[in-house]
């Protein structure tokens, strides 16, 4: 602060007394950072230490000088990656030590997800565990040599001390310990490929899901772990595994987990929209940031959610949180921003915190209502307990009942309360966005849209899918490829599997909702080129990227916080096999699911997506396919539904598409439930045609 007063006043200094000299800058330092787009970076670009993006001259200029190199590893709504920026990268000191001993990168793990993945298992088989910011230090051929998340300003210079005289005094050591973590690496991306599927069937399915079911957490919903993420895929998965067979412990474990996340702080109560995870294992204290990801996601279990189960609070949950990104995160060009910051005003959630003075000011007389339908929960950090965030303290019929209301009045009550209160809390300054429009995780909001739509029936959410789809079609691809990420002035050109697997899924998906058959022509020539570019011969996998200058392939084989990359291209292939009749996609689909069937018994939490593909294996997978000139509205009737393992193609013409060849009639329309193209009779209707599935 006393720095930016000086250079204020110098300013003015300058402007007013010295009008023919040229004005200073007012940051004492300026690195190579300076002409990147990334927020995360140009956080970092006035730090003394001389920070440059990663690049290939970074590593050959440390093999040069015989340096080694820090890989500072973060994001721009990462909280501790900014409690580090303040407390250690803004030290002189620290950077003087920095400065003089290694090459020092900085990198956004959301611009380069291939560093963080790489950087990210070295760290977890160092550690045991890892997180962000990630601090790597690392040899000139790229091998780390030291890996931690978080360090304090002490903690840091002593490590850097300890490694740098390890460096000069006895580097054969820091080599062969760099040798056996690249090795380690390299083994974690080396899956036996498998082509026996012998191993995929209903009682290895059961035996996965019951294995997991012990370490379910069946009052609070979710995984037992004190901290909670809300994994998508897995309840996705869920819900299509307890339809199929019936399972009602399953679907209570499900819709319990979907209310307690609902009613938790996780979730935001005045603004809609969900937080990144909870740091309890109640999900009622979140970590502040909203990431597009999550959200993204979340829209679309909801709305499967409320197509099975019926549940009027999932559909307000979607509805919600679809207005907070169009609030919130959506750019004024079309695409939809990374993520938001978890702190304003240099406080971590203070802008979704309340006190209960202020909520009893703003909603006057109704404020005893509003607090007995609302809990307040003190925030982990706040040791007076004045700050507060909401969750929901019972559910709506107990609610009624105890208060002598009606449905329309606690509605009604709820939206003038939402609507007083977001009002005053839009008056706070409000926490700093990251405006990338990353390819993969709009794609996930695409099919978030596309779901809702199929759920809520609402046209405006179709309109909103298109619409994104077509802005990432012409924003996020350079020739025949994807890139990741896209910004105004952006160098970013390289696009990962992830960009071309959910993008291939969204294409198929649109093409099932909209008849249109460019949406499944663009998701072939999407396969086309990963199938060309991203295969691996070793593994029989697809790389995380075109081409690696890194120390290992990467394989992306487990879900994380989104789907397995590898996991939905096995869904595209069986997918775009049945489609197209054609059989070597459906053989690739089945041959790189049995290729996991040992990793699934036993881990069926972290490769949810996986089992997901095997549920579509072992139990009957559908095609609905529909032709004729009532094709369209009988379409929509199938998809307002939820029936797992089937997909639904539509025609209103004649078309040469294999999945539509000869099924055309003149003046009639009729509905085929087929197998990998074996069809039963034709039928009229819809019912009918359920009869048959």
């Amino acid at each position: 602060m006393r720095i930016l007063k000086l250079a204020f006043f110098t300013v003015l200094f300058l402007a007013f007394g010295c009008k023919n000299q040229q004005l200073q800058t007012k940051h004492k330092f300026t690195n190579g950072l300076i002409n990147e787009t990334s927020p995360y970076l140009l956080q970092h670009a006035h730090n003394p230490v001389d920070w440059r993006p990663w690049s290939d001259n970074a590593l050959k200029e440390a093999a040069e000088k015989n340096k080694l190199l820090i890989v500072s590893i973060g994001y721009s709504s990462c909280h501790w990656c900014h409690v580090m920026e303040k407390e250690t990268f803004a030290d002189e000191d620290v950077a003087k030590t920095m400065n003089e001993n290694f090459i020092n990168i900085k990198v956004d793990r959301e611009e380069r997800p291939d560093l963080d993945h790489l950087y990210m298992t070295a760290v977890q088989l160092m550690q045991g565990n890892g997180g962000w910011p990630l601090n790597v230090i690392i040899l000139p051929n790229g091998k780390p040599v030291y890996g931690g998340t978080y360090h304090t300003n002490e903690e840091w210079k002593d490590i850097l001390g300890k490694v740098a005289d390890l460096y000069q005094q006895n580097p054969e050591k820091l080599n062969e310990y760099a040798n056996k973590i690249s090795s380690g690496i390299q083994d974690t991306n080396l899956i036996k490929p498998e082509k026996d599927s012998t191993n995929l069937s209903r009682d290895n399915l059961d035996l996965s899901v019951k294995n997991w079911q012990k370490k379910w957490d069946h009052e609070w919903g979710g995984n037992l772990e004190n901290q909670k993420f809300i994994k998508a895929h897995n309840l996705d998965f869920l819900i299509d595994y307890a339809t199929l067979t019936t399972n009602d412990t399953i679907n209570n474990h499900v819709t319990n987990t979907l209310n307690k996340i609902a009613s938790g702080g996780i979730y935001d109560h005045i603004g809609g929209g969900f937080f990144r995870y909870s740091t309890d294992p109640h999900w009622k204290i979140p970590h502040f940031e909203k990431m597009l990801y999550t959200n993204a996601q979340l829209i679309s279990l909801y709305s499967k959610a409320f197509q099975t189960y019926k549940k009027v609070a999932y559909k307000n949950v979607v509805v919600e949180t679809i207005d907070f990104l169009e609030r919130e995160m959506k750019g004024k060009d079309g695409g939809y921003y990374s993520a938001i910051d978890a702190d304003s005003e240099g406080e971590e959630g203070i802008y979704y915190q309340w006190k209960e003075e202020e909520l009893k000011s703003i909603l006057k007389e109704e404020s005893d209502l509003f607090l007995v339908y609302y809990k307040l929960e003190p925030s982990d950090d706040d040791k007076n307990k004045t700050n507060f965030i909401l969750t929901q303290s019972s559910n709506d019929s107990v609610f009624i009942a105890q208060n002598d209301l009606s449905i329309d009045h606690l509605t009604s009550l709820k939206k003038k309360w939402r609507k007083s209160l977001l009002n005053k809390r839009q008056k706070r300054t409000h926490p700093a966005f990251d405006d990338k429009i990353i390819t993969s995780w709009n794609a996930l909001l695409i099919n978030g849209f596309i779901d809702a739509y199929k759920a809520i029936g609402e046209k405006e959410y179709l309109d909103k899918a298109i619409a994104l789809y077509d802005f990432i079609e012409k924003n996020n691809t350079a020739g025949d490829f994807l890139v990741h990420s896209f910004k105004k002035g952006d160098k970013q050109q390289e696009g990962f599997l992830e960009d071309y697997a959910f993008l291939i899924d969204v294409n198929i998906n649109l093409f099932s909702v909209t008849t249109e058959t460019k949406y499944l022509d663009r998701a072939n020539e999407l396969n086309t080129v990963v199938s060309k570019y991203f295969a691996d011969s070793v593994t029989e996998m697809y790389k995380y990227t075109k081409e690696s200058k890194l120390i290992s392939t990467l394989i992306k084989v487990d879900d994380g916080v989104i789907p397995s990359p590898n996991a939905v291209m096995g869904h595209n292939l069986k997918r775009l096999g049945v489609l197209n009749y054609n059989t070597d996609f459906t053989k690739t689909s089945k041959q790189m699911l049995s290729s996991m069937a040992e990793y699934l018994t036993d881990n069926a939490k972290d490769f949810s997506k996986w089992n997901a593909l095997q549920l579509h294996t072992v139990y009957p997978f559908y095609e609905i396919v529909i032709v004729g000139e009532k094709a369209d509205s009988i379409a929509k009737v199938f998809n307002v539904r939820h029936i797992p393992n089937t997909i639904v193609a539509a025609s209103t013409h004649k078309s040469s598409l294999p999945v539509f060849k000869n099924k055309y009639v003149e003046d009639a329309t009729f509905i085929y439930v087929c197998q990998e193209g074996s069809c039963k009779l034709p039928v009229q209707t819809v019912e009918q045609a359920l009869k048959q599935l």
